[in-house]
């Protein structure tokens, strides 16, 4: 019997893109200001680079988008020539920016409609993101009862460890569970392996290229609850 949802965050309730793209943008106008420096040599699209060169040069800290940005910023403020104590300081000032704006998302119509009529059913439902998103600052407190991610768990989906994290806490077993995400390999493929039903939420519109295949797909947030009733009918 299923008795709890997971939720991947990005892609799957809100799209990605234009937060990260806002994310860079007031960081890059609070370098300007306080770490001047940085933007005189550096234009606004550097921050893609720098993403690329910590994933490819420090691989421990690549599941963890914190991390990564954390370690970017405190690369390219010492290389424009600020001090230890002025990178350190820039850095962590630097992130608290970006992690605020990276709350602030715009979720996919629908959704809040399918989470009310889901959570009314009596579903536990959380999130498992690769993401630094957090339920509490992005508005999911009363719809989501627990929240798991790559940073926190010290790997990113679809590692089994982070799943079995989430089987620990609700004390559940992996039949018992619908996981929804966006992508094919973190989210379907990671969950089918643990023996979870998945659906995948295809609102932003790929191409299957996979032999294996989700319980259900949808295209719209407002299909969802159909799809989890599809799921529950089957056992």
């Amino acid at each position: 019997m299923i008795k709890c949802l997971t939720f991947d965050l990005d892609d799957t309730l809100w799209d990605i893109r234009p937060v990260i793209k806002k994310v860079d943008q007031r960081l890059y106008l609070w370098l300007a200001e306080h770490a001047p420096k940085y933007t005189e040599q550096h234009p606004l699209d550097y921050f893609a680079d720098l993403r690329k060169h910590v994933v490819a040069n420090y691989p421990e800290i690549a599941h963890s988008v914190t991390d990564i940005r954390i370690k970017g910023l405190e690369l390219s403020l010492q290389q424009v020539g600020y001090n230890s104590a002025e990178t350190k300081r820039l850095t962590e000032q630097g992130f608290k920016i970006a992690l605020a704006a990276r709350q602030q998302v715009n979720y996919f119509p629908h959704v809040w409609q399918a989470l009310d009529q889901l959570k009314a059913q009596g579903y536990v439902m959380g999130a498992i993101t690769n993401g630094n998103a957090d339920i509490h600052r992005v508005g999911l407190t009363q719809h989501f009862d627990f929240q798991f991610n790559a940073h926190q768990a010290g790997v990113e989906k679809p590692d089994p460890l982070i799943f079995q994290m989430m089987l620990k806490h609700t004390q559940l077993s992996a039949e018992q569970i619908i996981h929804i995400g966006d992508n094919p390999i973190a989210d379907v493929l990671g969950a089918q392996e643990l023996g979870m039903a998945t659906i995948w939420v295809n609102v932003i519109t790929q191409q299957w290229q996979h032999e294996f295949r989700a319980d259900q797909q949808i295209e719209c947030i407002s299909d969802l609850p159909t799809a989890v009733q599809k799921i529950v009918a089957k056992q």
